[in-house]
């Protein structure tokens, strides 16, 4: 099976960072919404922007903003040529009829495919479900990438407050005097990856490939930290796509660093407005500042 990802009508709302890079491409979690999908379907991928393998092969399409479960594998397996699975109007994945010749993906109706009903598929809606919706996908990543696999000891001049199942080390990773909380999710720590002494960290919580938390880091649950990363300082529910840096202390709080991005030192964001009120953001769509609730 060959995994074919398009973008629908709402990939303005995940402005600007879809200006560079398919909704598939964005990383919620550890794993970016594509790489989740193949880990559970054990499938090739790639974006209906850059297709072009041939009619004979088993290609099913899927809406990038679907949130990945194991359990769809055999629903997906028996998608037959010509029907569509929907949710409350959402187009979720398709198998094309023969010969239908190039999908228009803002109108999925005009391919006259028969629907098939899915209830509670879960869906981003928006830029900000990116860190809101991140610890929960933190954790059902973890399985994804550590099961039948063994993790590399801690070493005993760290502390570990929670159960070891609920810690991950690849091969290459470095951790020295920090102290990591699973008691509220995992920790999984990529590859190459290194964890300075000092460090204080709170799950559910990721570190990718070769990125390193510097000296005294802070790091409060729900926070992703990309491949190729440094980061310092304190950090709360917060998603860094990789390749980007805030090497010093500031804080970085319910927010998200695309990639080749770097933080100067105390550069910090607030969460909270000095008035209480709602924060905004620019909406590209109506092109005007909205709240975000």
């Amino acid at each position: 099976m060959h995994l074919i990802f398009f973008d629908d009508h709402l990939k303005e709302g995940f402005l600007p960072f879809t200006y560079t890079r398919p909704v598939s491409d964005l990383r919620i979690g550890t794993l970016t919404l594509a790489e989740k999908w193949a880990f559970d379907m054990s499938a090739s991928h790639t974006h209906s922007e850059h297709s072009g393998l041939s009619t004979d092969t088993f290609q099913v399409y899927i809406n990038s903003r679907w949130l990945a479960s194991p359990s769809m594998r055999q629903i997906l397996e028996s998608l037959q040529p010509g029907e569509i699975l929907v949710c409350e109007k959402n187009f979720l994945a398709f198998r094309q009829n023969q010969g239908q010749g190039k999908i228009d993906f803002q109108n999925l109706d005009s391919l006259n495919l028969s629907p098939k009903e899915l209830p509670n598929a879960e869906l981003i809606e928006r830029v900000t479900d990116i860190f809101t919706k991140n610890g929960a996908e933190i954790i059902k990543d973890f399985p994804r990438l550590t099961t039948g696999k063994t993790s590399e000891k801690l070493d005993v001049n760290n502390q570990l407050i929670g159960s070891e199942n609920q810690l991950f080390i690849e091969p290459g990773a470095k951790i020295q005097g920090a102290i990591l909380n699973v008691t509220e999710g995992p920790i999984y720590i990529g590859r190459d990856a290194e964890v300075m002494e000092g460090s204080l960290v709170r799950g559910p919580f990721s570190l990718g490939n070769h990125s390193v938390l510097k000296m005294g880091a802070k790091i409060y649950g729900n926070t992703t930290i990309g491949p190729w990363s440094k980061v310092g300082g304190e950090v709360s529910n917060s998603v860094i796509f990789g390749f980007s840096n805030k090497g010093h202390d500031g804080f970085l709080g319910n927010s998200i660093i695309g990639m080749w991005c770097n933080l100067g030192a105390d550069t910090n964001t607030s969460n909270l407005k000095n008035n209480y009120g709602d924060v905004r953001m620019w909406n590209y769509s109506a092109k005007e500042m909205r709240s975000t609730g």
